[in-house]
């Protein structure tokens, strides 16, 4: 017999339809916790199944009563694809579109020469809830399941339609972002994709004021609505494992949030914000590790003693420089232990090659260890040269060059230049923010003598600083300004023609170089510039005019 358009199928059919649609989240479910391999093989298998129980479904007309189960098998459908799929598949858009048509349908309407996303707000316009509560019996539970199935399909059609067009249009990304917003708010890893696009655009406001959403609903972290629908939804994180997805559609922890807010707020020079952002965030830490900080590769969040260093930074910024003082001291005791007596670069087997045999396993555990101490030494020193920069601005001045020197002794526990140091390059960018460290220790200390008329004393320190990084503008303007102070002119301006008649590079990058530094050392090399250049240059140059019109005077 046929069925009239709207009407609801059999109650038999509809029950086996979600028992098989119950069955299958369950086998991937169970094949997931047996290990990555039995989950990959359940994904491609469940893919083919969600798709045949998708066509029997559609093989009658469209009712009101069986689209919240449709649009979950849609959904779950569309999950397996992206899953087991290294790219976005095409012809997915139209299965989306199909399952839209299908809803119009139900409802008497139709919509075959609408664009998806005017067939989402006709959609959303014309099925509410009058017209679901009319036919239904199971009122509640049909409500909750429709609008859970439309706003996760609409969601991650977002998702979808951003990979497929949006790809280096970030205005683009961000209509589609929003649009999954406007549906489910829930849909937080596009809240946290939303801050990244405004980061794209330099819209600074807007993507702190997204952050700062993100954290508010993590915070509160209300139940999956999976947990109590009949539907089935799988979490999308769950299954996506490939790793443009897997980045897109992962949700983040509170404290990774709160940490970017942080991070963002330091990179754009709002020091109070970022110091109480980075201190809510070391209550977090404190609060315990294992629950708050996610362990996986993808997570945003630095390594602990980075962290610790960012929040000193801030710190002095904020002219909170005793405080400052205080975290670095944790960083110290807590890597005394971790690092060796003495740390050699370049010993005879440790150089990785591109294509390990599996002979060098051994060469490969060597090399990660002495990374992880030349971790534990750097944070260490610039723990020590954090400290100094704060006592300088506390006026303490002896005690300043007493931080430099520790910070300089933790350095001496291998050379960083000199012959047959030169680092292999798998240890190259470790040892460059070492030589980094390094030459902001020594050009702080050197201040500290010249303020104590130790002019000798800076002048070596300055001369270290220029064999470490040969040319930098700061080490050689204050060479410059310490031989002028010693009256020795000719040398300073000989040195002034030779290293500083040239543009200077930009603050926390290394001349020469495009790697930036680490955010911890941003607020150093900012203290360690060469705050005279204009007066020197025109004592160097009134000097060279002087020797110009008599040479013998």
């Amino acid at each position: 017999m046929k069925r009239r358009r709207g009407a609801a199928p059999e109650p038999g059919c509809l029950r086996a339809w979600a028992a098989e649609s119950k069955a299958l989240a369950g086998r991937w479910r169970a094949a997931r916790c047996a290990g990555p391999r039995g989950a990959e093989a359940a994904a491609r298998q469940q893919r083919g199944a969600f798709g045949e129980l998708l066509l029997r479904m559609r093989g009658l007309p469209a009712a009101l009563p069986a689209l919240p189960l449709e649009l979950t098998v849609v959904y779950n459908s569309l999950l397996f694809v992206m899953g087991t799929s290294d790219r976005v598949v095409e012809g997915e858009a139209e299965g989306i579109r199909q399952g839209l048509l299908r809803v119009l349908e139900a409802c008497g309407s139709s919509g075959q020469d609408l664009s998806t996303e005017e067939l989402w707000q006709k959609v959303l316009q014309e099925v509410t809830d009058e017209e679901l509560r009319a036919p239904l019996h199971r009122l509640a539970a049909l409500q909750a399941a429709w609008w859970l199935a439309t706003s996760r399909l609409r969601s991650v059609t977002g998702l979808f339609q951003l990979l497929s067009s949006a790809e280096g249009k970030p205005q683009t990304a961000l209509q589609h972002l929003k649009r999954a917003l406007q549906v489910d708010f829930q849909c937080l890893p596009a809240l946290s994709h939303v801050a990244a696009v405004y980061q794209e655009l330099g819209e600074t406001d807007a993507e702190l004021q997204a952050l700062g959403l993100l954290y508010e609903a993590l915070e509160k972290n209300p139940p999956s609505a999976a947990s109590f629908s009949p539907y089935f939804l799988i979490r999308t994180e769950l299954l996506v494992h490939t790793p443009i997805l897997t980045s897109l559609l992962r949700r983040r922890q509170p404290s990774e949030v709160k940490y970017l807010l942080a991070q963002r707020c330091l990179q754009e020079g709002r020091v109070a914000d970022a110091v109480e952002h980075y201190l809510d965030f070391l209550a977090v830490l404190q609060e315990g590790l294992q629950q708050q900080v996610p362990l996986d590769g993808g997570s945003a969040l630095p390594r602990i003693p980075e962290a610790f260093l960012e929040a000193a930074s801030a710190l002095e910024q904020d002219g909170r420089h005793r405080d400052a003082i205080t975290l670095c001291e944790e960083v110290i005791s807590r890597t005394t232990d971790l690092i060796p007596r003495a740390l050699l670069l370049v010993e005879e087997g440790l150089e990785q090659p591109e294509s390990p045999s599996p002979g060098m396993g051994l060469a490969g555990g060597l090399l990660s260890q002495k990374r992880e101490s030349l971790h534990c030494l750097t944070w260490r020193a610039a723990a020590y040269l954090h400290q100094g920069w704060a006592w300088v601005k506390l006026g303490e001045n002896k005690e300043a060059i007493t931080q430099f020197s520790r910070c300089l002794s933790e350095l001496l526990r291998f050379p960083l230049c000199g012959p047959g140091a030169e680092p292999r390059g798998n240890l190259l960018a470790e040892v460059e923010v070492l030589q980094k460290i390094r030459l902001l220790s020594l050009i702080g200390r050197g201040t500290q003598f010249l303020e104590l008329g130790k002019h000798k004393e800076a002048l070596l320190d300055f001369q270290y600083g220029l064999q470490v990084s040969p040319g930098d503008p700061a080490a050689a303007s204050y060479l410059v300004q310490a031989l002028w102070k010693l009256n020795r002119k000719q040398e300073a301006a000989a040195h002034w023609q030779k290293h500083l008649e040239r543009p200077t590079g930009e603050d926390g990058q290394q001349e020469g170089q495009g790697r930036p530094f680490p955010l911890y050392l941003v607020s150093c090399v900012k203290q360690a510039a060469f705050p005279q250049r204009e007066s020197l240059a025109r004592s160097i140059q009134d000097y060279l005019r002087t020797m110009s019109q008599d040479p013998f005077s």
